[in-house]
């Protein structure tokens, strides 16, 4: 059954680090190479381009969720172990292989493309108000995965549905305003490749904000 359970802390039922890391790297990069490269094609509708992010991560927690948990989100790796669902240990080496799957999967848009800058997430308002929204997208999406991934009385088969479900959901709504990253290492790829950092720093701290957030609310919710 392919699922998206958290490694306990201590468990030896997930890869080793290196088989691990490869796979959060694997994972980020087909997220960032179909999603944005849906947006940098300029071809897909916004239910397309929602679509796009969406079915990537799906595919790729069935793919690879046996392997390393598949998180694909720096956010989503902090909030597990902040929440202890995850080894702090291995943050680091998750972090650096998503990074770099998002960065590698930027490279070759644009290698393929010649400019990827509308994959870039931008605010199209104030910088305040794509804060908020970015926010508040990441506590959805990572309730939605801590739901799924660590409560037991979950429906695990369902995991990859759910949170790819949650993604799309997230693009949809919050593409217009905040460009709905929900992901640092999917605005982070792009945005060096492309050399626009300038709203860069709401795409680093949001997500992680709003993912810690989502963790601490289902501690309440499973402690009922």
């Amino acid at each position: 059954m392919p699922s998206l359970r958290a490694e306990p802390l201590g468990s030896t039922l997930v890869r080793p680090l290196l088989q691990a890391a490869t796979a959060e790297f694997l994972g980020t990069f087909i997220l960032v190479f179909a999603g944005c490269g849906a947006i940098a094609v300029g071809s897909l509708p916004a239910t397309g381009i929602a679509a796009a992010f969406g079915l990537a991560i799906m595919v790729s927690i069935y793919t690879f969720g046996h392997v390393s948990g598949a998180h694909f989100n720096p956010a989503v790796t902090l909030a597990m172990a902040v929440g202890r669902h995850f080894p702090a240990r291995r943050v680091p080496a998750y972090w650096v292989a998503q990074i770099l799957g998002a960065i590698a999967a930027a490279a070759l848009l644009r290698l393929s493309l010649g400019s990827i800058s509308t994959a870039v997430t931008m605010p199209s308002g104030s910088d305040l108000q794509a804060f908020a929204w970015e926010t508040v997208l990441t506590f959805i999406l990572m309730i939605v995965i801590v739901a799924v991934a660590t409560d037991t009385r979950a429906v695990g088969h369902g995991a990859a549905i759910a949170i790819g479900g949650a993604v799309a959901l997230g693009s949809l709504v919050g593409g217009p305003i905040s460009g709905a990253s929900m992901n640092p290492a999917r605005s982070l790829g792009p945005a060096l490749v492309s050399g626009d950092l300038g709203h860069l720093w709401i795409y680093l701290i949001a997500p992680p904000l709003g993912a810690i957030c989502a963790v601490s609310a289902y501690r309440l919710l499973a402690d009922v």
